[in-house]
């Protein structure tokens, strides 16, 4: 995350760089700019999560175009939990706070909010894979109903994973 962190850093225009160097001011910027950062971050994993999303709603539509109507309500469960983390990634409240948010995060909260987001990467990888053997089990009845219930299973941790996430960011738990 450091990396990720240096090059937005790096990208400051110089107006921010000069201000940098004025006391007090540079923990403004450099909290900004970590806001900044989350936003970028949380925005990549919501597309990720989205093309995800209209994976499964292709397949969905590809279940009723091959007469395999009742697999289409688990797929909407599935695609209902994917809809729901990205709203939720999406909405989230940046990940540092300002100098008068409601909830104050710490350079100790916000490296855990950092450690959900990578995690949701791989998460990301796995829905995907999910996917993949959907795609691949409908031609066997037998597979497809055990390869929606993973897919069910890894969009239902995503959200749950978010949940976690938001629990560091309001320090409730």
């Amino acid at each position: 995350m450091d990396d990720f962190f240096q090059k937005v850093t790096s990208m400051q225009d110089p107006f921010k760089k000069l201000a940098s160097h004025i006391p007090g001011f540079s923990g403004y910027v450099e909290r900004q700019t970590r806001r900044d950062a989350d936003k970028i971050l949380r925005d990549t994993v919501a597309r990720r999560f989205d093309e995800q999303w209209k994976r499964a709603s292709q397949l969905q539509s590809d279940m009723v175009s091959n007469g395999m109507i009742a697999y289409v309500d688990d797929m909407e469960q599935a695609a209902i939990q994917l809809r729901t983390f990205i709203d939720k990634i999406s909405m989230a409240p940046r990940g540092y706070s300002g100098l008068f948010d409601a909830v104050k995060i710490n350079e100790k909260e916000l490296e855990a909010i950092y450690q959900f987001d990578a995690a949701f990467f791989d998460l990301a990888d796995q829905v995907a894979r999910a996917n993949d053997n959907v795609e691949a089990s409908m031609g066997d009845e037998a597979a497809l109903p055990a390869a929606i219930r993973n897919l069910i299973s890894l969009t239902r941790t995503a959200v749950e994973t978010y949940n976690r996430r938001s629990e560091v960011v309001t320090g409730s738990k």
